[in-house]
């Protein structure tokens, strides 16, 4: 057998070849597929070395790239994790200034609002003494600042000034132990203290028996001749019953220790303790309405700006002459091109005649007359005279022979 095979390998290989061919032509056949097997082959043995060619590809080229393209975000990255910090410290000082230009306006508001004399200042430090809360302004003796007067925010009071030097003066807040204001509510007119000596804001010397709401505001009473009446201290947060006195605790209505600009009064003037809270407006004044142009009742005549304007005042001057009411159903057509006639003295009007196709004038027409036929009744054909041209149109002339 191996004999005849390797004797007949040509003709062995071709009958493999072809019976392959008739096996492939009939599964095309069963299967109605017109696909070439040499296509087939030719796909079969190509696509494992495709594959492997595109792995090795990707896993060589791609890297080498991928690696390049990270080195570019990375440095990227670093740009604008650099820019984002720099916009982030230019957010933080545009929102400082914004907060300063709307407490220095405010702060303008507040010192034109009230009767008092008063300079603004800016803390420019805080005390080196750790025992006492007090804070350095930029004003001194050479703008009028003297010992023990009141300094204050259109949130609240401060505290007074404790020391003066030519150029700057000291303030001592009303947060610390030692400082006291005299104070009153709102809505009873129940007198107290304000003290903040245990870490928290209350309000001392308050009968139980006098009536004080949560959430009622505390002003200035001018009692301690540092603050002139009126200034707001804080709200009461929580009331409750003490032993001979009310336990009265105040939330300040402002920040003393972080305000930065504030009013040193110079002359306090005392003021009535409003009936509701101060509420900040603004100083704008809007400007009055332009008065009324036109008629003698106050009616505004409209002047016409464009050619359209024009037109369309014309067009209703004209309706309103002629009694026309435009898209009215049934309204006679106005005419849109009267002619000016000047009427004789003593002479009738004319009647007027339209000028336009199919208007219809409201004037009344004259009845139509025949004219009146005079002497004998022609026959059809006849020649007929003129009146006038005879003095006797209605006689026939005689025939002479």
């Amino acid at each position: 057998m191996e004999a005849l095979l390797g004797r007949y390998r040509n003709l062995t290989v071709l009958v493999v070849v072809v019976v392959a061919q008739l096996l492939y032509l009939a599964y095309q056949v069963k299967t109605n597929g017109d696909e070439r097997l040499i296509r087939v082959w030719a796909v079969t043995a190509v696509t494992p070395m495709a594959g492997i060619v595109e792995a090795v590809r990707g896993n060589t080229i791609g890297f080498l790239q991928d690696y390049f393209i990270l080195l570019d975000v990375r440095e990227q990255n670093r740009r604008l994790k650099s820019d984002n910090d720099k916009l982030r410290m230019e957010n933080v000082y545009f929102r400082n200034q914004l907060a300063t230009a709307e407490n220095a306006r405010a702060l303008t508001m507040f010192q034109a609002q009230i009767p008092s004399k008063t300079v603004a200042a800016r803390i420019i430090g805080n005390s080196t003494v750790a025992s006492a809360k007090a804070v350095f302004i930029d004003r001194g003796s050479s703008s009028g600042i003297e010992n023990g007067i009141a300094v204050v925010t259109p949130e609240g009071i401060v505290g007074k000034v404790s020391a003066t030097y030519p150029l700057v003066s000291q303030v001592l807040l009303v947060t610390d132990p030692t400082f006291g204001v005299g104070i009153e509510s709102q809505k009873g007119r129940v007198h107290g203290v304000l003290n903040c000596s245990a870490g928290k804001c209350i309000v001392a010397q308050i009968q139980n028996e006098d009536k004080v709401d949560v959430g009622e505001w505390f002003f200035t009473s001018g009692e301690d001749r540092i603050f002139p009446k009126g200034f707001p201290v804080g709200v009461a947060s929580a009331v409750q019953l003490g032993q001979g006195m009310k336990d009265v605790k105040l939330s300040l209505s402002g920040a003393p220790g972080g305000a930065e600009e504030v009013l040193v009064v110079l002359q306090g003037v005392h003021r009535d303790i409003p009936t509701v809270p101060v509420v900040e407006r603004s100083n704008a004044t809007l400007l009055p309405p332009p008065p009324a142009e036109g008629g003698p009742n106050g009616q505004q005549n409209p002047k016409p700006q464009t050619e359209a304007d024009k037109i369309l005042q014309r067009y209703a001057q004209i309706g309103k002459e002629q009694n026309h009411s435009y898209g009215a159903y049934g309204s006679n057509m106005p005419n849109f091109n009267p002619k000016a006639v000047t009427p004789q003295p003593g002479a009738a009007k004319p009647a007027a005649s339209p000028s336009i196709l199919g208007a219809r004038s409201d004037a009344p027409q004259p009845a139509l007359q025949k004219p009146e036929l005079s002497g004998p009744v022609l026959p059809l054909g006849a020649p007929r005279r003129k009146p006038g041209a005879d003095s006797q149109p209605n006689q026939l002339q005689p025939k002479h022979e």
